[in-house]
């Protein structure tokens, strides 16, 4: 005889399904379509500097950097580097800043060194270790929030959020891509091991900082020199 399922069975296989779905979902590997400014009648703003003078703006390259990175497919674990630079193919979360800023031609621990070394207070750094300094997130949070322009932290606020912006949480870092999800949101490049290296999923955890990168030359010899 044929056991039918029960009611109880039944529901399980409901739940069972259901978790599946939100687990999916959450990890963004259902497929879902992704937009762009123009679908939005979002003006991209793009950056008046062109550092490393190869003929594309800074923002732009940036993102190129951000998107060369996370072909890599690079893999994760957190780790101490002589010289402060990984080379064994792991990275962590803000790897992915200084290797899409060295597309637009910054070295960003250059830069971060020597901010730390004349302006220890600031970073609130008891010993100074230029292997690792210019890797934390709270190092470069202070970076950004003295050398670059200060944006909203409103994702929703969609229209001010652009390609190239580097967006800030408390224990984590990523790029904003150039492509939305339906609702006009940003996604987001990033490296945690978890996700998806391109995703839509910026609003995940709380924003704690969002900049633009515009340094001039001006700027960065200060940074340097003084």
């Amino acid at each position: 005889m044929k056991k039918f399922l029960t009611f109880g069975n039944v529901l399980v296989i409901i739940l069972f399904g259901l978790l599946v779905y939100i687990a999916l979902d959450y990890f963004n590997y259902i497929p879902r379509k992704s937009y762009t400014d123009q679908d939005f009648n979002i003006s991209y703003v793009a950056s008046d500097i062109d550092y490393d003078e190869d003929g594309v703006e800074d923002y732009q390259d940036i993102l190129d950097g951000a998107r060369d990175f996370i072909a890599m497919k690079p893999k994760y674990k957190s780790k101490y580097y002589e010289g402060g630079y990984p080379n064994d193919g792991y990275y962590v979360c803000t790897d992915l800043i200084w290797y899409a800023l060295k597309e637009a031609g910054y070295n960003l621990k250059e830069l971060m060194d020597e901010d730390i070394k004349k302006h220890k207070n600031d970073y609130n750094i008891t010993t100074i270790d230029s292997n690792i300094d210019f890797r934390r997130v709270k190092n470069i949070k202070v970076f950004l929030d003295k050398y670059t322009l200060k944006m909203t932290n409103d994702v929703k606020d969609y229209t001010e959020w652009q390609r190239g912006d580097i967006v800030v949480y408390n224990d984590h870092i990523g790029i904003v891509s150039d492509k939305r999800n339906k609702s006009g949101i940003s996604y987001i490049i990033h490296h945690d091991g978890h996700h998806l290296y391109e995703e839509d999923g910026i609003d995940r955890k709380q924003v704690v900082g969002h900049y633009r990168f515009k340094l001039n030359d001006s700027l960065i010899n200060n940074i340097v020199t003084n």
